[in-house]
């Protein structure tokens, strides 16, 4: 009864530091005891190399000794420290990503259909989010972009942007190895290096083998639920031609074959009787739980450095990846609704950038960029009990979606004085998509027959037979203002637009739905923003803020429903709504060893006129007030702290912060699947030898055990029995890891 008090009392303890911190370091330290600055941080957010304080952008950013220190596996973890986002595992898989920005992503991992946050690994863009929850290994930084992102990184990064920076190659001679043992039989092995093969050609590899027992199991088959059986390595050279041109070229692949996820019923079921288990990582399946998902990439980067002024790169990348998992959408253990599913994907891109800087007042990046990209994928919906006399029901639903996309784009920073800098870009794109889209009714069981149609006769009922056509072009414009105050204080205003490419329903009926084969419309947001960034008390004290306002027009919001006749999907464009609210970030350097870090952030989305057409009846009904926004907690923040102990026997460094999500609606309209709020407190120390060699770290996560559900599907009376069922972040875990650098 007592935790709403705590968790609003350590809301006010993170307003009150951000207040108090100037008055504090008044009293601290003595004049003895000068403390040094914050460490610059660079970034490459507005794709140059510049300083974090002198980017007009929302940008967060993480280097690899700050996620060493906290222990950071994946890239979810970060969403403990980042202002109004939303990073987390896709409901009922392992390593699909979910990632939301200020109201803006994607909730529904389906082929074919396009995210609100634009993943970036080494500058090439990840267009699926199936294996997109990267693991934390061989890098140098990870940086998160708020806002709209169209003009530099183009469509759907609406939402904003996440970037993976692996780590560069030098032509060191450098080797680490790191082993982590832990919490539900954990057991990871990380391995890195590079040299120089020759005094112009450097290569480099690191492969991590991740491991875990699951944190529940499936109860009647005594499966692991929640495990983790991963491996993933990457392999670069880079060759320096001569002074000013170098090509640099990386393979990464990842291969996971944990089990497929089980989800935790919130019911009782009506056709077992069984109540919900006594753990929510306890399920039962009728199906197996076998599951693979594969992802593997390359690209060729070449740099040119023409002259004291001008540079050229050119990026060419493909990645593919593969998915083969089954979900148990009823979670009984009885073979009620049971979902097969293989995805695949291909994509290539080619980007061609140039960059001009007189190194006085004038500086532009602009470049020209082609994507070719397939999505295919094919599902059977099974129901042995669904009409058992007939021998069950499986419907089929299987399709392509082949897109080129098309885009050129500049931006260029002008100094109208040594204090106040314009900003314009723009950026023009076009996509081409056609779909195919197969959807049938046969009686009797079948898997994953809609890829050959044929191979299982004639069917009971055709849903859908279509092939459909579609382009559509936008100009995404940018433009900002930042003023320097002074050398420490500089300020900014800016306009952004972006877009999110329209699609097709791969899930479409038109048996339910006659017009379903019309495809849905782009989303677009318009996005103003004030910002300030700071560093004060000379150098102490990092104090970044921004208040944002979003129009977003024509959202992308997909509905199922159960229906008579089976589950009919759409995709709507959902009318008009707006999202606005504030984020600060800050660190202030008590002393020399002692750190405190707050970051806030508040948003208030809310939809502004929704039409909803009912498929089965074609009723319309304004459901603005009925709606909500997804994934979108009005309130987030974390405060914590960095503690550094220098010995004879080495330093220490201890970090500990509590971070907290304001309750969430999961889906467009209420259900049982919504989260209340919640927060995790998490602790790390990690001790590093005098020599440089060694480093120890114990890390303890959720230390409270707090129990919060990150994903779920929510279909009701469905075929006899309901399909509400959740699925959860991790529990309490504790790991020590110890690593070695020759």
């Amino acid at each position: 009864m007592s935790q709403p008090t705590f968790r609003r009392s350590l809301l006010a303890v993170a307003i009150t530091t951000i207040i108090a911190m100037p008055a504090y370091a008044q009293d601290t330290p003595t004049a003895d005891e000068e403390v040094k600055a914050l460490e610059r941080i660079e970034v490459t957010a507005r794709r140059k190399v510049e300083s974090l304080q002198d980017v007009p952008v929302s940008v967060t950013s993480f280097g690899a000794g700050d996620l060493e220190e906290i222990g950071v596996e994946d890239i979810t973890e970060l969403q403990q420290r980042i202002p109004n986002a939303t990073i987390q595992v896709s409901r009922g898989t392992n390593s699909t990503l979910t990632a939301y920005i200020r109201g803006v992503g994607q909730q529904d991992p389906l082929w074919g259909f396009e995210p609100g946050v634009g993943v970036y690994i080494d500058d090439v863009y990840i267009a699926r989010p199936q294996g997109a929850v990267l693991e934390v290994f061989d890098l140098e930084r990870i940086e998160v972009l708020r806002g709209p992102q169209g003009t530099l990184y183009g469509k759907n990064t609406i939402g904003g942007a996440l970037k993976y920076v692996s780590k560069e190659l030098t032509g060191y001679n450098e080797l680490s190895i790191q082993g982590t043992v832990g919490s539900y039989n954990q057991r990871d092995l990380k391995l890195s290096g590079q040299t120089a093969l020759a005094d112009n050609f450097y290569v480099g590899a690191a492969i991590a083998s991740l491991n875990r027992d699951g944190f529940g199991t499936f109860l009647n088959t005594g499966d692991d639920n929640y495990d983790k059986d991963l491996l993933t390595y990457r392999v670069s050279a880079k060759w320096l031609l001569n002074d000013d041109m170098d090509v640099k070229f990386s393979y990464d692949k990842t291969k996971d074959k944990s089990n497929a996820k089980g989800g935790y019923r919130l019911l009782t079921s009506s056709v077992t009787g069984v109540a919900p288990l006594d753990d929510v990582y306890d399920s039962n399946t009728a199906m197996p739980v076998d599951n693979l998902v594969e992802t593997e990439g390359w690209s060729v980067t070449y740099n040119w450095d023409i002259n004291d002024q001008w540079g050229f790169k050119s990026i060419t990348a493909g990645r593919e990846g593969y998915t083969n998992t089954n979900i148990d959408f009823n979670s009984t253990g009885e073979p009620i609704f049971m979902v097969p599913a293989i995805y695949e994907d291909d994509q290539f891109t080619q980007e061609f950038q140039v960059s001009y800087s007189n190194n006085s007042n004038f500086d532009f990046v602009g470049g020209l960029y082609y994507y070719d990209g397939e999505a295919c994928g094919v599902f059977g919906t099974v129901l042995p009990m669904y009409l058992a006399a007939l021998g069950g029901v499986t419907v089929d639903n299987g399709g392509c979606v082949q897109t080129d996309s098309y885009a050129i784009y500049g931006q260029g920073n002008y100094k109208l004085s040594d204090a106040l800098t314009l900003t314009l870009g723009g950026r023009f794109t076009k996509d081409e998509k056609e779909a195919d889209v197969y959807r049938a009714t046969y009686l009797g069981i079948h898997y994953i027959n809609a890829i050959d149609p044929d191979s299982v006769g004639t069917p009971f009922a055709v849903n859908s037979d279509f092939t459909t056509k579609a382009d559509w072009s936008r100009f995404s414009p940018h433009v900002a203002l930042n003023y320097k105050v002074n050398d420490d204080v500089m300020v900014y205003g800016s306009y952004s637009n972006g877009f999110k490419s329209g699609g097709v329903d791969m899930r479409a009926d038109q048996s339910l739905n006659p017009t379903i084969n019309e495809p849905y419309d782009p989303e677009i947001v318009d996005t103003v923003e004030f910002g300030v960034k700071s560093e004060l008390l000379d150098g102490r004290m990092r104090l970044n803020s921004a208040i944002f306002y979003s129009d977003y027009q024509d959202m992308q919001v997909t509905v199922q429903r159960v229906v008579p006749a089976g589950i009919s999907s759409q995709v709507l464009n959902a009318g008009e709504s707006t999202v606005k609210g504030f984020e600060i970030e800050s660190v202030f350097a008590a002393t020399d060893t002692l750190n405190f870090n707050v970051v806030l952030g508040y948003i208030d989305a809310e939809f502004d006129s929704v039409m909803y057409e009912e498929p089965a009846t074609g009723d319309i009904t304004d459901v603005t007030d009925a709606w909500s926004f997804q994934n979108t907690p009005k309130l987030t923040y974390s405060v914590g702290f960095n503690k550094t102990f220098d010995t004879n026997a080495g330093q220490f460094v201890w970090t500990t912060n509590y971070a907290y999500r304001g309750s969430a609606q999961m889906f467009e309209v209420p259900s049982l699947l919504d989260e209340d709020s919640y927060g995790l407190l998490n602790t790390s120390i990690v001790w590093y030898s005098k020599d440089g060699h060694w480093n120890i770290g114990l890390h303890g996560k959720n230390l409270t055990d707090e129990e919060y559900r990150v994903g779920g599907y929510n279909f009701d009376a469905t075929f006899g029995d309901d399909a509400i069922v959740g699925y959860y972040g991790d529990p309490r875990t504790v790991s020590l890891a110890v690593g070695y650098k020759f």
